[in-house]
């Protein structure tokens, strides 16, 4: 068998034995995933470093479905193509699947207990500070400077305080950011579209030492 088939095959195998941890070890779902899958896929497995992990995650959360699933076929994907993406989210869907047809099954008989309430209270409780996690790393790597705060702010305050639908703030972003480059361009002020590295961030303060 061709060596680099064997190689595409293993990795294959890889991807769909990591995301088959990530599955049934995560609560909530979503967002409160997405540290998990940083954690397996960026610190121990250095397949994306954590700029690709943040637009993956821009990415995995504007596109259609769920942002897990969304972000596993995305990382399949960008690592072993279509088989991949399917070895990718079938794996961090099945545990999920049958844990919960499982639950479903006895739910009928605990749905009323007092320790399963509290448990539920207390995973309620985890979740909201994994979500707030994933919100932070998403931070880092998409609030760039003045501008992208106030897309996120105004954005925000639009989500709270409207009945707007989020589909419009998903499909206006990429259009207003799109139109705030162009401006600047056209009047000479400098587009930054990543976050600046520590020499671009010392030149800026001390460019002496870079003349």
């Amino acid at each position: 068998m061709n060596h680099a088939l064997i190689q595409r095959m293993q990795l294959i195998g890889q991807i769909f034995a990591v995301f088959l941890k990530i599955g049934p070890s995560t609560f909530g779902g979503g967002y409160a995933m997405i540290a998990t899958i940083e954690k397996e896929i960026v610190d121990r497995k250095g397949w994306l470093d954590s700029e690709e992990m943040g637009n993956m995650v821009s990415i995995a959360g504007s596109a259609p479905g769920g942002v897990a699933v969304n972000s596993a076929a995305f990382i399949g994907y960008r690592l072993a193509g279509v088989a991949g993406a399917v070895a990718a989210v079938t794996a961090i869907t099945l545990p999920t699947f049958i844990i919960v047809f499982l639950l479903s099954l006895l739910s009928a008989f605990f749905k009323d207990h007092a320790k399963v309430q509290a448990a539920l209270k207390g995973i309620h409780a985890a979740v909201v500070a994994l979500i707030i996690l994933a919100a932070a790393k998403m931070w880092r790597t998409s609030i760039l400077d003045a501008t992208t705060l106030l897309i996120a702010a105004a954005a925000a305050g639009l989500l709270l305080f409207t009945g707007i639908h989020s589909l419009y703030l998903i499909a206006g972003g990429p259009i207003v950011g799109v139109l705030i480059v162009m401006i600047k361009r056209k009047y000479g002020i400098t587009v930054r579209t990543e976050r600046a590295t520590l020499k671009e961030k010392h030149e800026l303060h001390f460019p002496e030492y870079y003349i």
